[in-house]
């Protein structure tokens, strides 16, 4: 017999609350397997009453509320189905368990960082000393761009014979 054919021979014979406490018990600290241990406490029962108890016992529809306000039972509506939720300590903070900052916690500091510069870039533009500087840049261009035409002028002017 293989290994794995040995393992599933024991659990077929398992019951199936045993079944369940085995798998709770291996999927207990994986955080990849969240949806099947969420599934498995909900078979288990844990946190929930048992599925085939009525919350109140049998009422009379009219009862002493009179004909006007007839609620009937409160355990005939459906059970609403349970929600997976990741389990609390797989990704705190932006950070896996390992200590490892996650693509999305990085990616969103990344993008902070750049829009922060961004808005820093455009409010110093419309401050006094930020339009000084533009001002001034521009006007350093603009006179450098004159003294390289004065120069290509010059050397253009001594080559020709």
């Amino acid at each position: 017999m293989t290994e794995n054919s040995e393992i599933s021979a024991r659990l077929a014979v398992l019951s199936d609350a045993d079944l369940v406490r085995v798998l709770r018990a291996a999927t207990a600290d994986r955080p990849a397997f969240w949806a099947v241990r969420t599934a498995l406490d909900e078979m288990a029962g844990v946190g929930d009453s048992p599925s085939g108890t009525d919350v109140s016992p049998a009422t009379d529809p009219l009862g002493a509320h009179g004909p006007g306000d007839v609620t009937g039972q409160v355990g005939a509506a459906t059970a609403v189905p349970a929600v997976p939720v990741h389990p609390v300590g797989s990704e705190v903070g932006g950070y896996s368990r390992g200590g490892v900052p996650t693509f999305e916690s990085v990616r969103d500091k990344v993008e902070q960082r750049f829009g922060t510069a961004q808005g820093m870039n455009e409010l110093d533009r419309q401050t006094p000393a930020g339009r000084s500087a533009d001002e001034q840049w521009e006007a350093r261009e603009k006179a450098a761009r004159e003294r390289l035409d004065r120069i290509r002028k010059s050397v253009h002017g001594n080559d020709t014979p």
